[in-house]
């Protein structure tokens, strides 16, 4: 996009998609704020912004920023980057942040799998909370087994689609 174009978005349309695609974020589980910076984030033109240039689009204090980015680092949904001779950090979304964060589940449905497999052993099998921690881990099972397959169909299509080199 050329920087003319850039420079001609409406600020209400880009604020209204922030807004609507958080709330989508929210009502699936993220919270508020980091749903917020997210949606803010993916609707930058450079895909980075800076804690205060999030502050001042979003409306929100330095410790909302902080708080919010921190939460979303853990889930590997963005990474931080150190202007060039500057302290301040820009914070930057990347076009394969949602592989990154379901890979990150991953790992998370396996820490699962193995709490539920002591839970059933430490309960029992046959007694009726061991039955449905042992329905639990099954369906856990079958996530993981389908989501490796499901990821890497996923980069063959976006390669596909977008290329190899694709930020």
């Amino acid at each position: 996009m050329t920087e003319r174009k850039a420079a001609a978005r409406d600020p209400e349309a880009v604020s209204r998609f922030v807004e609507h695609f958080a709330a989508q974020l929210v009502e699936a589980g993220l919270p508020r704020m980091p749903a917020r910076v997210f949606a803010a984030l993916l609707a930058s033109d450079t895909g980075a912004l800076t804690s205060a240039e999030l502050g001042e689009q979003l409306r929100i204090s330095p410790a909302a920023v902080s708080g919010a980015v921190r939460y979303l680092a853990q889930l590997h949904m963005l990474s931080r980057e150190r202007e060039p001779g500057s302290r301040r950090e820009r914070y930057r979304v990347h076009s394969d942040q949602w592989y990154e964060a379901l890979t990150n589940r991953e790992a998370i449905i396996k820490r699962w799998e193995d709490a539920l497999r002591e839970g059933v052993a430490g309960l029992g099998a046959d007694t009726p909370a061991g039955r449905r921690l042992t329905e639990t881990l099954a369906f856990f099972e079958f996530i993981e087994r389908d989501l490796t397959g499901m990821m890497e169909r996923w980069r063959a299509h976006r390669e596909r689609l977008f290329g190899r080199d694709r930020a």
